[in-house]
């Protein structure tokens, strides 16, 4: 199983420095071409986007997020912090489980 990520590029870069692949996306075209080409490899089961870039390609990214099993697409905030009037981590996952953590 292999995780790899799509952020910009002080995101990826720290990934990579814990072993993450990853690709730097910076407009929509980079953004829709890393994801495709990290869809190419059948052993990635978690791909980690940043919200800003997953939000250039949203309709690709909820086809996979609603319909398809694999991958599972997890959207971190990126160094800017969490986009406006998004949930953080902890209230997703009390969201998730119906409890308050």
């Amino acid at each position: 199983m292999k995780y790899s990520i799509i952020g910009d590029e002080d995101t990826v870069l720290g990934f990579r420095m814990v072993g993450v692949t990853g690709k730097v996306a910076t407009n929509p075209s980079e953004a829709k071409r890393a994801f495709d080409a990290i869809l190419e490899d059948r052993e990635n089961c978690i791909i980690i986007m940043t919200e800003r870039v997953a939000d250039m390609i949203r309709p690709i990214v909820d086809k996979y997020l609603f319909t398809e099993s694999f991958p599972l697409i997890v959207e971190i905030p990126d160094r800017k912090g969490p986009k406006p009037g998004r949930l953080g981590i902890r209230e997703t996952v009390n969201a998730a489980i119906g409890l308050k953590l």
